[in-house]
């Protein structure tokens, strides 16, 4: 089997390690969220919460049990989509022409690259599960060992599907564009409607009906689904609203996530196919 590409996994996983304020910002980016934004909007939120009428035999979560899932998508996304950056640097910096001459396959340079930043994804996902559970993050809550075993290999699953779907599209976009600035301009573009349109940190129940159909084909949505489902549960009451997964719920929310990642990966594959680099 071919393994060119792991060459350049660990290229960039060594570059990672060396830029110490790329490396340690992009660790403690997530905790400063879940300390400063989780636990500022969980006290305000679970005091309206109180207000509202008990669901009995429901099991009722707190605010920061909720939004947990929603910093994980959160900072999911936002690793993923700035990933492809390094591929501008590559092509700024003469790198990318000498791989792309090389007997290299552009296919590999592309899969090397995206385990990069899926690498980084799982490792700031797993972060803020640590940092949730310490500051009173109820994850897991009444769960066996095993139990907590599959829920955190179904969490991995979600996430790595979706971050490698928004690492197929950040390479795009990078292989695209020409300028650092016009990249950075795209990716902050497109993040903040996508995490706003979501279901991360509130129900999208309650939305205008044209923001409402936006988060249906929300590929956000359908990562923080799934992360909520393995670790709060299928059944569970929070901000005044009932959620209830059924298995089929959690089926079509894994394939919406990778039919976005096999159009992306398309979209990347080809435009390496056709780039030009001087």
């Amino acid at each position: 089997m071919d393994m060119q590409f792991v060459a350049i996994y660990w290229r960039d996983m060594k570059r990672f390690v060396r830029f110490r304020a790329m490396l340690f910002s992009s660790l403690v980016q997530p905790i400063i969220w879940m300390l400063f934004f989780g636990l500022g909007m969980s006290s305000n939120f679970d005091n309206l919460s109180a207000l509202l009428p008990p669901h009995p035999g429901v099991l009722t979560i707190d605010y920061l049990t909720f939004m947990g899932a929603g910093v994980i998508a959160m900072t999911t996304l936002f690793t993923s989509l700035f990933g492809g950056i390094t591929l501008l640097f590559d092509r700024n910096w003469g790198l990318m022409k000498e791989m792309m001459a090389g007997p290299m396959s552009r296919t590999h340079i592309l899969f090397g690259i995206s385990l990069s930043g899926l690498t980084k994804a799982i490792l700031q996902s797993l972060i803020i599960l640590v940092v949730g559970l310490l500051i009173g993050v109820r994850f897991f809550s009444g769960f066996g060992a095993l139990h907590v075993l599959i829920s955190l290999l179904g969490i991995m699953l979600f996430v790595s599907i979706f971050s490698l779907g928004f690492l197929f599209l950040s390479a795009t976009i990078s292989m695209r564009l020409n300028s650092m600035e016009g990249v950075q301009g795209v990716m902050t573009l497109l993040t903040m409607p996508i995490f706003f349109s979501s279901n991360a940190l509130y129900s999208t129940a309650m939305l205008p009906g044209w923001l409402n159909f936006i988060s249906k084909i929300n590929p956000l949505t359908y990562l923080v689904n799934g992360v909520r489902y393995f670790a709060v549960g299928s059944d569970f009451y929070a901000v005044g609203t009932h959620y209830v997964y059924a298995v089929n719920d959690i089926l079509l929310s894994l394939a919406f996530l990778l039919a976005f990642a096999g159009v992306t990966y398309l979209m990347a594959w080809r435009t390496f196919q056709k780039a030009v680099v001087t």
